[in-house]
């Protein structure tokens, strides 16, 4: 890709165009060198119309329920005259790299909606639940006009709690019958949440939902505060049937004001670039350091520690300011 193909892809963004976006999105996702420079020289132009975005990650165990719960509440915020894009992340095999992607065809109506954006991504392995790029995503679906990002997550895991790095707001689905007392539940999860919606109440009845969140506030009863000065909320409904998906809305724009209010907001989104900026060190050192890595071959020793084969390789390849 030329450099005046980049500017022409910043024209079509500013202009809300989807296929200028797809575009710029897959150069952001690639691996090469090369396309990453390209994709955040793009992202530099762009950077006066990121940032005004609200940023929700929805996350919760496997059959929970969140495309579902996705799809009608984008479909609730698309009627209330915002501009949805869903950035969903689907599981990659760490043997073929290969992925289900099947979102869009989970969410056919908000796929069809003029205001609204699906675009599902791999994670390729990569910890956190969130595809390496989706940051990237986020950014360009915000210069392109989104007033909110949906961040759906591949599923509560021991690595996944990066994707707090990159939002304003953590909702965690939770059903009923998923194990006494939330065996499942990692603490970790709990306490990033701001949100947690008890879904599926159609299904399993409402005084099974009942029971659950008095399980749950007891269970955060134990939790940390919450630096931003927000009380956790739980709520009960149905992705399926729409369901307290307005309290859902009301209680994030109270979030929202809470911590526009205290200040707190500010300093997330500055915590996060610091993050941002940290975790692209980290890459760019690991990315430079691998390809220097492939053009030889170790001689070692199966008896040798690997961490001194490593030790030695990085003292001889690698010059570090002491």
């Amino acid at each position: 890709m030329k450099k005046n193909e980049i500017e022409e892809l910043a024209s079509g963004i500013r202009e809300g165009n989807r296929a200028a976006l797809s575009k710029a999105i897959t150069l952001a996702e690639s691996s090469l060198y090369e396309h990453q420079l390209l994709a955040h020289e793009l992202i530099q132009k762009l950077a006066p119309l990121t940032g005004n975005s609200r940023r929700i990650a929805i996350t919760g165990v496997p059959g929970v329920g969140k495309s579902t719960f996705i799809e009608s509440f984008g479909k609730l915020l698309t009627d209330k005259g915002f501009k949805v894009a869903v950035l969903a992340i689907d599981p990659s095999s760490t043997l073929s790299g290969g992925s289900i992607l099947g979102d869009k065809t989970r969410m056919e109506d908000l796929a069809r909606n003029p205001n609204a954006y699906i675009r599902p991504s791999a994670t390729g392995g990569y910890l956190g639940g969130i595809a390496s790029r989706t940051y990237e995503a986020m950014l360009l679906c915000e210069a392109a006009g989104f007033d909110i990002i949906l961040i759906e997550t591949v599923g509560v895991g021991q690595s996944e709690t990066l994707v707090n790095g990159i939002t304003d707001v953590f909702i965690f689905l939770q059903i009923p019958g998923t194990g006494d007392d939330l065996q499942g539940i990692k603490r970790g999860i709990m306490e990033m949440s701001d949100i947690i919606f008890v879904n599926k109440v159609d299904d399993f009845g409402i005084e099974k939902g009942k029971e659950v969140k008095v399980t749950l506030t007891r269970s955060m009863q134990f939790l940390p505060q919450k630096d931003s000065g927000w009380k956790r909320k739980i709520l009960l409904g149905s992705g399926l049937s729409g369901k307290g998906l307005n309290e859902v809305w009301e209680t994030i724009e109270d979030y929202f004001y809470v911590i526009n209010s205290n200040g707190n907001f500010q300093r997330r989104r500055e915590e996060q670039n610091l993050l941002r900026t940290k975790e692209y060190i980290k890459e760019q050192i690991t990315n430079k350091a691998m390809a220097l890595y492939k053009k030889e071959r170790l001689n070692t020793n199966m008896l040798a520690d690997p961490f001194w084969i490593a030790e030695k390789w990085i003292r001889e390849n690698i010059k570090f300011n002491q």
